[in-house]
């Protein structure tokens, strides 16, 4: 059921991470190691992922080996988001993978990129038609970030929200199909690319929209995606039902699931954002979630020979 396991999501980035409280990133490295011993210890078999980084930075990478990070996990995955956020132009994708490629041995992923239609639906369609053509092949992951644009009605998960100008507004508008359910022009497009490119879909708390996104999944011929199981949602009331449902409705695809979120009043500060007060907490729940739904007793993952290359 779990493909592989990531550990946080763009820590590198002051939107899931808090650098005011920790400047040199040294109590996420803590928790990092702490996390991967943890799914080590319950299963071997599953590859453990340092959380997707955005931006993409070889510093970034080397300060995580020099505190031990990356000998306590088996993959290292990158974000980029050329057209809407990043200060590079597309066509710079394969230096990129280099740059982080000439820092560290491991597998280099990219775990989320993607391209927002809040301009025009056809930068979109182009966008993912050079991005396959840039990255298959160079990557052994590609999520393709989304499935579903965000309800307007949701908030994103950003550290400043409305703050942030268009930078904030661009979330919504990360999907292949519309929030009132119908396609853009890019979703036939990311049909030729299948199954060689997964997707990235977070889902919320009783997502409401998980069967239709397995349907259009299965239609499009993907068979492989990474999405998330929040420790902060693991506070709310039915916690594990919920997750048991979204990992049961996951069965048929290669999930990397993302461990991420710190629950308000585990944190330093009561924020998501905020590093928790006690790092063992972390490791702890991602080890549950292993033995929830990747327990070692069970059939191991599929091999990852392609997956894992570097």
């Amino acid at each position: 059921m779990i493909e592989a396991a990531m550990i946080w999501n763009e820590p590198n980035n002051k939107s899931h991470w808090d650098p005011n409280i920790d400047p040199e990133w040294t109590l996420f490295a803590e928790m990092a190691v702490a996390a991967g011993q943890a799914i080590k210890a319950e299963n071997p078999d599953v590859p453990r992922v340092l959380g997707g980084m955005s931006p993409i930075d070889p510093g970034w990478v080397r300060n995580m080996a020099g505190k031990g990070v990356l000998d306590n996990v088996d993959v290292v995955a990158v974000h980029g988001f050329p057209l809407d956020w990043n200060l590079w132009q597309i066509d710079e994708w394969p230096s990129k993978i280099d740059e982080i490629r000439a820092v560290t041995e491991l597998p280099v992923w990219v775990s989320e990129v993607g391209v927002s239609t809040f301009g025009a639906e056809e930068v979109q369609a182009w966008g993912l038609k050079r991005t396959a053509e840039l990255l298959i092949g160079k990557a052994p992951r590609i999520h393709w970030y989304s499935l579903f644009d965000l309800p307007s009605a949701w908030p994103a998960t950003t550290r400043h929200r409305e703050a942030e100008g268009s930078s904030y507004y661009r979330h919504f508008y990360m999907g292949l199909i519309r929030e009132d359910g119908t396609p853009k022009p890019a979703l036939e497009v990311f049909g030729d690319y299948a199954p060689e490119m997964g997707l990235c879909q977070w889902f919320h708390y009783e997502d409401h929209r998980l069967e239709d996104a397995v349907a259009w999944m299965k239609r499009l011929g993907v068979t492989y995606l990474r999405t998330g199981l929040s420790w902060a949602d693991y506070y709310r009331p039915n916690a594990l039902d919920w997750f048991d449902r979204q990992m049961e409705a996951l069965q048929d695809f290669n999930v990397t699931v993302t461990f991420c979120f710190t629950p308000e009043h585990k944190g330093i500060e009561p924020h998501h954002t905020s590093p928790p007060q006690r790092k063992e907490e972390f490791a702890e729940f991602c080890a549950a979630m292993i033995r929830r739904y990747a327990p070692r007793s069970s059939s191991a993952p599929k091999p990852l020979a392609k997956a894992m290359a570097g």
